[in-house]
């Protein structure tokens, strides 16, 4: 067993508001020179949509992430060799329009036209080429729903689905979805790259690029499956999120948790057992691959696991950040989070809450509530193919304990008469569910970032390590 310690986050989607407050200080503070101008490493996307870039999540275009079977990976887009015969043209990269091209506006003519009897117009105007150009696709063209009924028919999260019903006015549902870089355990970006500028931070698992090794050849973007790797056209070298280390090196939380008016967002220290990464990531069946995820994850409250990390080099504040960190409870204790598209075998470090919605009709007795939940307006295999590589089982039980939670404490402050039948069905306590709503409603900041100081001389080069099947470089 290799332990080791890595910053992640969880996101409650049942608090996302979708106003970009978190895009916004990030834009500000990471990607505002020439060349980032379309990079946005935090955004906030509408469900259903194709997203940003277009239709990222269908890898049979992109060809990102891994293909996995019998112990046996393999990147999708192909071997060392072939990498190197097409080093110079890469088919499976997205283009800038996939994107948006980045544009500004012609300012200058709104002071120096000449007197005139019409009022002058600053026309858009390309950032790259300079030249005047129409708007056909921006980062957040698909905010609440704007045009869905034409792209979200290409969503491939309604495999299974009759998506001309559910994007039918009366049927429609929707939700928000904010996306930063997953920061994987097995990232395919690192394990694309044929220079080795990108690297897996031993101390915390941060993903980073290597700004002096990295030579442009943007296989890192084709093989990111979350498209969370953006090259920098004015440099000629590759940029992604890097997980505000400064801050969290200083024990502070990211520019788009700290800002997130939703509170929805909770950081914290996960430990794991590295030995298991080859063989979860390679699970035959990919929704076995969530499964096998959440068995490196170590209970940080097991005497043996903190032995060992002790007995590892694991620092002392990294072992009671896990124990106080939120983060094993919400994804493995209590089964409520759960990571983007699995099957891409990526072992994602960024997880979700499932949003709840309205039932579709009334029903009648917390059996119906909980049980019927087929009833509710976002369907349950739209949420397992983005969550869960389709499985539904997992999604049903955390949404009934979210269902439960919601009738319970409605029984408390409003019937003031507590409803155990509900914890009851759920498999609940009332002391977990008053935990649960202590951590989910109404947590303080100490509550939802439980970050650890960094001590960057303790930490091993991981230049030599890069990836399962990458591009080994020596330091």
């Amino acid at each position: 067993m290799k332990i080791k310690a890595q910053i992640a986050m969880v996101m409650n989607l049942d608090k996302c508001l979708g106003c970009h407050t978190c895009s916004i200080p990030c834009k500000q503070v990471w990607t505002n020179r020439q060349g980032a101008e379309y990079m946005w490493f935090n955004n906030v996307e509408t469900k259903p949509g194709i997203g940003y870039p277009k239709k990222w999540e269908n890898q049979e275009i992109h060809k990102g992430g891994w293909l996995g079977s019998d112990n046996n990976l393999q990147l999708r887009a192909g071997s060392r060799s072939k990498k190197f015969v097409g080093i110079f043209h890469n088919p499976d990269l997205p283009r800038i329009d996939d994107y948006y091209e980045p544009w500004t506006y012609d300012y200058d003519r709104l002071v120096s036209s000449p007197a005139g009897q019409r009022q002058p117009t600053a026309r858009p105007k390309s950032s790259i080429t300079g030249h005047p150009m129409d708007i056909k696709w921006g980062p957040n063209w698909e905010d609440d729903l704007a045009g869905a009924n034409e792209t979200a028919l290409d969503d491939v999260n309604f495999s299974g689905l009759e998506k001309e019903v559910y994007l039918k006015f009366k049927d429609v549902f929707m939700f928000y979805l904010p996306r930063i870089c997953e920061h994987c355990l097995n990232p395919a970006c690192v394990a694309s790259c044929p220079s080795g500028a990108l690297y897996k931070r031993d101390e915390d698992g941060i993903v980073l690029v290597d700004q002096e090794r990295c030579r442009g050849w943007r296989y890192c973007v084709s093989g990111c499956p979350y498209k969370k790797v953006y090259f920098n056209w004015a440099k000629g070298r590759s940029e992604k999120c890097v997980f505000c280390y400064p801050r969290i090196e200083s024990g502070l939380p990211t520019l788009c948790a700290h800002s997130c008016v939703g509170r929805i967002r909770y950081i914290g220290v996960i430990l794991y057992d590295a030995d298991k990464i080859k063989p979860a990531a390679s699970t035959s069946n990919d929704q076995g691959v969530y499964k096998a995820h959440l068995d490196i994850m170590l209970n940080p409250h097991d005497a043996d696991v903190m032995f060992e990390a002790r007995a590892q080099g694991i620092p002392e504040t990294f072992l009671i950040a896990a124990q106080r960190s939120p983060l094993y409870k919400l994804a493995v204790e209590w089964g409520l989070a759960f990571p983007p598209h699995p099957e891409f075998r990526t072992l994602p470090m960024v997880w979700y809450v499932p949003p709840l919605s309205p039932l579709i009709q009334e029903l009648e007795g917390s059996e119906a509530d909980l049980g019927k939940s087929d009833f509710m307006r976002i369907p349950f295999k739209y949420l397992a193919n983005l969550l869960c590589a389709g499985d539904e089982a997992p999604i049903r039980f955390a949404l009934k304990r979210l269902m439960a939670l919601r009738k319970s404490m409605r029984s408390l402050r409003v019937d003031h008469k507590p409803d155990l039948q509900a914890l009851d069905e759920a498999n609940m306590t009332q002391d977990m569910a008053d935990e649960m709503y202590k951590l989910l409603a109404i947590a303080k900041n100490e509550d939802r970032f439980v970050i650890p100081t960094t001590k960057r001389a303790d930490s091993e080069n991981m230049y030599d390590d890069r990836g399962i099947l990458g591009f080994p470089t020596k330091s």
